[in-house]
């Protein structure tokens, strides 16, 4: 699988948006966030995408489904700095049989700071690939 998908640059076109906080932590010494700590940032928000929409991951998991990030992509417009309130919003962008990709946009009181796609594919506990969930593909 490769990434198809463009993110788009319009948080109303996102179905859930995820809020969090920018700790030091996560900056550099010119208290900026490092580009490696927006990948978590993406994975709290898809986490807890799936949790609104009555799936947690532990019980995706327990059904004996992984959802393996394949790729990632991320392209940073401007940056995040230390306590900004970051909305990460995302949406299911496209499915096929046994994987799916997610977009995401990250802004600051409604500027665009980042935009990013992953690509995952559903696998089975023993690492075999297995068709994305009924109620996943429905979100797309």
């Amino acid at each position: 699988m490769r990434i198809s998908v463009d993110p788009s640059l319009d948080p109303a076109s996102y179905g859930f948006t995820h809020q969090l906080r920018v700790r030091f932590a996560e900056t550099d010494a010119m208290g900026i966030v490092h580009h490696s700590r927006y990948l978590p940032m993406l994975e709290e928000a898809r986490v807890a995408y799936l949790r609104h929409m009555g799936h947690p991951y532990d019980e995706i998991r327990a059904e004996g489904v992984d959802m393996s990030v394949i790729e990632a992509w991320c392209q940073y417009r401007k940056p995040l700095r230390f306590d900004d309130v970051v909305d990460v919003h995302l949406d299911v962008a496209a499915v096929e049989r046994a994987s799916f990709q997610m977009s995401y946009l990250l802004t600051v009181e409604g500027e665009v700071r980042a935009t990013g796609v992953t690509a995952h594919g559903c696998v089975t506990t023993e690492g075999r690939p297995t068709r994305v969930p009924a109620w996943l593909r429905d979100l797309a």
